[in-house]
């Protein structure tokens, strides 16, 4: 489907405050990990974990062990682990969607297992060696040099709503990725937020009609490393502002970061993360809406298989009836004037539970 996915530009005010200091770390497993500087220590434990349990110790920079702290699986311990190389995973009882983008004989047989592909021609199957992750073949995004607003994307809806998804895969940025200000880069996972096809920017979710999660990268000035922080970005009932919110690993709310949000007792302070350019990173992340009239809502981020930012007691929706419809893959930029941008993605699964680094065959 071609057009511009979001419709509309995506106009927010900042609050800059302090600059979140970064440094990247080089970890072992599956296209390394990332690190930052020590974050402020937080409270212990956690609320019950979400999703599976049991195995040994992590894989692509994983904790060892079933659980980390705060009761949530790590590393090597979840569905991919029963799939060496991913090889069978679509079939798993616990899994939604899964796509090695393998079986691809031209770019346009993207538009028969998605529900939706934005801009088609700047969306492609790779076989450059070099942008693959696994086996021959990856989703590339590209997005020229330009002034205007443009997304490439990629997204699924669900036959049968959720509560709960995981959403694991394999991603990369070409450098430099000299992009400030507004780009959605990664993924997304959504109840009730498109009408169609079409996103509804600048409609605050209120509990009844909508929610959204993006796991991307905010780089807000030139100053900030590329791509940018690892954060979410939320539409929720306690939004800030009319387009969403930013939730850093620190527990950092934009816009108004001089105030403070409340996470609950159990939340832990992380450092933040600046991923490394032209290196594959093993995403995924986990969006668990509330039980209505409870703030037991929760986003949970894996970097490599290590939990990187755990945010509990969070409200997503006041009515049952508001469930996860809809995940997608998506590379947006307000403006690209500095050249053109690339992106790169494979070995996609959507699961019930924590899915985990792809194991080695």
């Amino acid at each position: 489907m071609n057009g511009l996915r979001f419709g509309m530009r995506f106009v927010r005010a900042w609050v800059s405050g302090a600059t979140l200091g970064m440094a990247i770390g080089a970890a072992a497993g599956c296209g390394g990990g990332a690190g930052g500087k020590a974050g402020v220590a937080g409270a212990s434990g956690g609320a019950a974990g979400v999703g599976v349990a049991g195995g040994t110790a992590g894989a692509g920079g994983g904790a060892a062990g079933a659980t980390s702290p705060s009761g949530l699986p790590e590393g090597d311990t979840g569905i991919a682990k029963k799939h060496p190389g991913d090889v069978g995973i679509a079939a798993d009882p616990d899994v939604i969607y899964a796509d090695d983008f393998e079986s691809y004989a031209k770019d346009a047989d993207l538009n028969n297992n998605w529900s939706a592909v934005y801009q088609n021609q700047d969306v492609h199957v790779t076989t450059v060696a070099d942008h693959v992750f696994a086996g021959k073949q990856a989703l590339e995004f590209i997005l020229p040099q330009e002034t205007a607003e443009l997304s490439d994307g990629t997204d699924m809806v669900l036959k049968e709503e959720q509560d709960v998804l995981f959403l694991r895969y394999y991603s990369k940025f070409r450098p430099p990725y000299d992009v400030v200000g507004s780009s959605h880069n990664g993924s997304s996972i959504s109840a009730h937020y498109f009408m169609g096809n079409m996103a509804t920017p600048g409609v605050p979710a209120n509990g009844t009609n909508k929610f959204l999660v993006n796991l991307e990268n905010w780089r807000g000035d030139a100053a900030t490393p590329s791509p940018g922080q690892l954060n979410v970005y939320v539409y929720y009932p306690g939004q800030r502002s009319n387009y969403g919110d930013h939730f850093f690993p620190t527990g950092l709310v934009d816009p108004n970061t001089s105030l403070p949000h409340d996470f609950g007792p159990t939340f832990v302070a992380r450092p933040d993360i600046i991923p490394a350019l032209d290196r594959w990173y093993c995403y995924e992340y986990m969006v668990k809406a509330n039980t209505p009239g409870m703030s037991d809502g929760r986003i949970a981020i894996w970097l490599d298989g290590k939990l990187a930012a755990d945010f509990p007691n969070v409200v997503f929706r006041d009515v049952a009836t508001l469930k996860i419809d809809r995940f997608g893959l998506s590379f947006h930029i307000k403006s690209n004037p500095n050249g053109e941008a690339a992106k790169w993605y494979d070995n996609v699964v959507a699961a019930r539970s924590y899915i985990g680094p792809v194991k080695a065959p």
